[in-house]
């Protein structure tokens, strides 16, 4: 069957196309009915069943007789180490934590906040809470303690998981000192800490709430795997929100296990045993699905890779982890590949090494550009599949569903809906607009199992950010069109969330702490267009009358509260002074107008602007900062 088949046989009966595909999860007891759609629009899936993850991601194969297959690869070229660990030795090490949990009273429901570098503990400690029912939340390493203490409050955990650094290239990162301002901060307390403690920096630990990592499992009893109602949250994974407060995305635990192990078969082709390498971070959502849970439950090996695209020590990292631990399939980011390729332009790094054993790229996280796609067909030789998915979904909306058929590559388009998603392409009214035209780009409801039933305590928000503009459709927030043979192409945010090198980040949460500058009178943030990180954010600033500082004074002080507040990820390194801001007569700051003008795209005066004399000044603004230059 190829993808038309399969796509159409899902539409015509989507519960059997959903019960079929269950039954590659092992279920303590099975579900009777794919979709309950009781509280429509709120969906469910599975919802009576009684499974759990940890058993489909680890017992599962060490009880098939796979124990001796290496389940984790860790790979750190920032550390100069790397090692390997079986499945069988994986659920000894995830029972003997989830046990020392346990024992200090976290049970299912309980909230565990993840807060680790890219090393194998930061799986272990995400499979150790499936184990037992708890629901974790995996926060970044790299985002600074107020962010952090944001998601502790959101969350209520009850425990605190983090490492004592992470490890850049040529610097440490002090997470412990991040989490102790964080919980200065917050106003919940969990009632303890665990700490791993990595040999390159060991950290203060807080008597009578942090405990050692090994420490606190000694003399525990590991501990089996706790089935869970099939709609029992998995975890909850913070987005940006536009308002800069985050929203918690959650997973079902059974949807999730269903949609994740089809996509390992019918979108990356891959086979229990072969080697799966997402080279993203367990702080992305990519990280959830495609470094711990997606790889693992499919039986496959997974990479975790601790180092960068170049530097690390050079553009050919990625090729020599490819050619050393035979990987079949590498998902990384566009932003990624153009780093190798700004220093690498004519692919002399790949020659080096054998990479006949992969075989296949996948890009995502933001819109692959053809001239990078055309970069990686001319010089991998082997089929470069653009996927486009969200947070929100938790895996691919479009994809070239290689595991199905190859379909034939499209630049700058995804490909086509998977099976489960019923894309539109609406007008603002909610009508559909014709093949070829821009419009909103929205799924009928129901979004497939594994994808976000409800935000975290946030149901009317839920209702509010993506069911109510389009009613019985999922807003993705996305624009774009399809064209005549049903590909899609994704075109720009609708939003005013940027995507940072695959990272998605609110403008408005950076505008939040610019406000709070006291010289700031009023202040916008845009994206503008960056050759190799897809968007950089630009700060443009309204000073207070009166104010004594030197603007360069003020800019700089605005970044370090960025980097402060919101931490290195955001990227926010320039802001220019303005005397004021392009607005429409009901005080909208006109931001879309304003990226245009900075990356030289055409722009049509907005028929509600206030003052249309205020675009001359900023592009003046722009030009000396470096942009608008063709204008």
């Amino acid at each position: 069957m190829g993808y038309s088949d399969i796509y159409d046989a899902w539409k015509t009966d989507p519960e059997a196309f959903w019960m079929k595909a269950a039954e590659a999860v092992d279920w303590f007891s099975p579900p009777s009915r794919a979709l309950f759609d009781e509280n429509a629009p709120i969906y469910e899936w599975y919802s009576d069943a009684m499974v759990n993850t940890c058993y489909n991601a680890v017992d599962r194969h060490v009880e098939a007789g796979r124990g001796d297959q290496v389940a984790i690869i860790h790979d750190s070229p920032v550390t100069h180490s790397r090692r390997e660990i079986t499945f069988f030795e994986l659920r000894n090490r995830v029972a003997s934590l989830a046990g020392g949990l346990k024992a200090k009273g976290v049970g299912k429901g309980d909230r565990v906040i993840i807060y680790m570098p890219m090393i194998p503990e930061a799986v272990e400690a995400m499979l150790a809470c499936s184990r037992i029912g708890a629901i974790h939340s995996v926060v970044f390493g790299g985002f600074a303690a107020h962010e952090l203490a944001v998601r502790i409050d959101d969350a209520k955990p009850k425990c605190i998981i983090a490492a004592s650094c992470g490890i850049e290239p040529g610097r440490v990162v002090h997470y412990k000192p991040l989490l102790d301002g964080a919980l200065e901060q917050s106003e919940h307390q969990p009632d303890f800490c665990v700490v791993f403690q990595r040999e390159q920096e060991v950290a203060h630990l807080e008597e009578g709430r942090d405990v050692n990592w090994h420490g606190f499992q000694y003399g525990t009893d590991p501990v089996d795997c706790l089935p869970v109602e099939g709609n029992h949250p998995s975890y909850i994974l913070y987005t940006s929100g536009t308002t800069g407060q985050p929203k918690g995305v959650i997973r079902h635990t059974a949807g999730q296990l269903v949609a994740l192990q089809w996509t390992m078969e019918n979108i990356y082709n891959m086979e229990p045993g072969d080697v799966f390498w997402a080279a993203s971070d367990v702080g992305w959502v990519v990280g959830h699905s495609y470094i711990c849970y997606g790889p693992l439950i499919h039986g496959n090996t997974t990479v975790i890779f601790e180092g960068k695209p170049v530097g690390t020590p050079d553009a050919g990292t990625f090729w020599r982890v490819i050619q050393e631990h035979k990987v079949r399939a590498l998902f990384t980011a566009p932003t990624a590949l153009r780093a190798i390729k700004r220093e690498d332009p004519n692919g002399e790094f790949i020659k080096k090494y054998d990479l006949s054993g992969l075989k296949a790229l996948y890009l995502a996280g933001e819109r692959a550009d053809p001239d990078t796609i055309k970069w990686a067909q001319e010089h991998l030789g082997v089929p470069v599949v653009d996927h486009w998915w969200q947070t929100e979904t938790g895996w691919a909306i479009a994809a070239n569903p290689l595991g199905i058929e190859e379909l034939p590559i499209k630049l700058g388009s995804p490909s086509v809906p998977m099976p489960g998603y019923d894309v539109h392409i609406l007008d603002e009214g909610g009508h559909e607009v014709p093949a070829g035209q821009m419009g909103a780009i929205a799924i009928k409801l129901p979004l497939p199992p594994g994808t976000l039933p409800t935000l975290w305590n946030a149901g009317e928000r839920y209702m509010k950010s993506y069911l109510a503009h389009f009613p019985g459709y999922y807003e993705t927030g996305d624009a774009g069109y399809k064209d005549e043979d049903g590909y899609l192409y994704i075109m720009a945010r609708t939003d005013d969330v940027i995507n940072v090198a695959g990272h998605r980040l609110s403008t408005g949460a950076m505008e939040e702490v610019l406000a709070a500058h006291p010289d700031v009178a009023e202040c916008a943030v845009i994206g503008v267009a960056d050759t190799l990180k897809g968007q950089l954010p630009l700060g443009f600033l309204c000073l207070n009358a009166g104010h004594e500082r030197s603007p360069e004074e003020v800019i700089a002080e605005c970044v370090y509260m960025v980097r402060d507040q919101i931490g290195p990820v955001a990227a926010f390194k320039h802001a220019c002074v303005v005397d004021r801001l392009p607005k429409t007569r009901s005080g909208k700051i006109l931001r879309g107008t304003m990226q245009k003008i900075a990356d030289n795209e055409a722009f049509k005066m907005p028929a509600t602007i206030d003052d249309p004399a205020i675009l001359d000044e900023i592009t003046v603004a722009l030009k000396d900062a470096g942009y608008a230059k063709q204008s």
